[in-house]
């Protein structure tokens, strides 16, 4: 074999592995993207229908003695207005691994829905259904929605911030303040950043700004077109 040909041979062989390579590649974030959210699709049904299951069938809660939320159920609905009428997910409790497949998840350690203090939801940004693919896009003044078995409540974005993986104090009752006693309803939303990294987080800071109790035929100013139209 001359030297030209050995040249073509070895040309030949690394090309191939780099097909091979890229098929592989391929494939594997059409795993990510596709198959996950596939699964992450089928369990935000589950969870929807046990919660609305839920919230017809049990009696309301007593505000001054709140049953515990149970980690990896359903405990909310988190409403994107401005972003689509479709955009919205159930929300579980937890934020393990295995939680966040099945959709956003309260942080357990955080205020509950509506409370005083610091609300802390986290959701992937890319795979498993991407709950917050484009929570980037929020804007100061718009509206973030929660829906509980009583309550909407809405939620105005006040700012957003990009902080390290190691940023623990946006997830404080007064953020960026340890011990300090809070006296505002906050929510704090975090996802990666930038897409396809976990090199940062994306933080979106917002402030409860109408609390409203559930009545047929009612819902916020915010989501009326959303829900109605």
């Amino acid at each position: 074999m001359t030297t030209a040909e050995r040249v073509r041979w070895y040309a030949r062989g690394i090309g191939q592995a780099l097909i091979t390579l890229g098929v592989v590649v391929l494939l594997f974030c059409g795993y990510e993207l596709w198959v996950t959210g596939l699964y992450t699709e089928r369990q935000q049904h589950d969870l929807g229908r046990g919660l609305d299951r839920t919230w017809a069938q049990a009696p309301a809660p007593d505000p001054r003695h709140p049953l515990p939320y149970q980690v990896g159920k359903g405990i909310a609905r988190i409403w994107f207005p401005t972003l689509g009428k479709d955009v919205h997910y159930v929300v579980v409790q937890g934020v393990g691994r295995e939680d966040l497949k099945k959709g956003p998840g309260h942080y357990p350690t955080s205020a509950r829905i509506g409370a005083v203090g610091n609300v802390v939801i986290s959701g992937h940004r890319t795979t498993y259904l991407a709950p917050f693919n484009r929570v980037d896009e929020l804007r100061p003044g718009d509206a973030i929605v929660l829906e509980t078995q009583t309550f909407w409540y809405t939620y105005t974005v006040t700012a957003e911030t990009i902080v390290k993986p190691t940023a623990v104090e946006v997830t404080y009752p007064v953020p960026g303040h340890l011990g300090e006693r809070p006296t505002k309803r906050l929510l704090t939303l975090t996802t990666c950043n930038p897409k396809y990294s976990a090199q940062n987080r994306l933080i979106v800071h917002a402030v409860l700004s109408t609390p409203l109790a559930k009545q047929p035929g009612v819902v916020p100013p915010a989501l009326a077109r959303v829900v109605t139209g």
